[in-house]
């Protein structure tokens, strides 16, 4: 896979971390194609840069035909654990719905999701990279962050937790 070919231009240390990100998903045997790698350099290079206070430890997820999706969350805020359980629509859903209550409990402000997107590359894989992009409100000013993993759900647990990193600093 050339990225020079397809427009992109890293300098050595950048094309180090991509090159570094492709052969961690290789090792998880996810595939990687060439119309991956702008997510893929995208995700890599933007994610580095903003600070990381809130790191998600540990998250369960089920969907069950039948029962309301549920998820159980354990976040690290400036090196301290937190966990709350919920349900929701979906597993996302259920997902933000426990990081509200955290958030509720620690008496801080929670944005508000207004737009959701995802991209997948074509070729239809089943195991293809998506794109999650997600839109919020917070204090008078909206923002997008950005998630990228071959689960949908996944990519957008990332876009989250870019976001409540970037609320820290608002």
């Amino acid at each position: 896979m050339n990225l020079m070919a397809m427009g992109i231009e890293l300098d050595e240390e950048s094309m180090r971390k991509v090159t570094d990100r492709i052969i961690e998903l290789g090792v998880k045997k996810e595939q990687v194609t060439q119309d991956d790698l702008p997510y893929i350099v995208h995700d890599v290079l933007h994610h580095e840069q903003e600070e990381q206070r809130i790191r998600v430890l540990n998250y369960s997820l089920s969907l069950t035909q039948g029962l309301r999706p549920q998820a159980t969350v354990k976040i690290e805020i400036d090196g301290k654990a937190y966990q709350e359980a919920a349900t929701g629509d979906g597993q996302y859903d259920a997902f933000v719905r426990a990081m509200r209550k955290i958030y509720a409990g620690l008496d801080k402000p929670f944005p508000v999701l207004t737009n959701y997107t995802v991209s997948i590359p074509p070729g239809g894989r089943t195991d293809a990279f998506v794109q999650t992009i997600i839109t919020w409100s917070f204090k008078g000013t909206e923002f997008k962050t950005r998630g990228l993993d071959a689960d949908q759900t996944e990519a957008a647990i990332k876009a989250t937790v870019k976001m409540l990193n970037k609320i820290e600093t608002m």
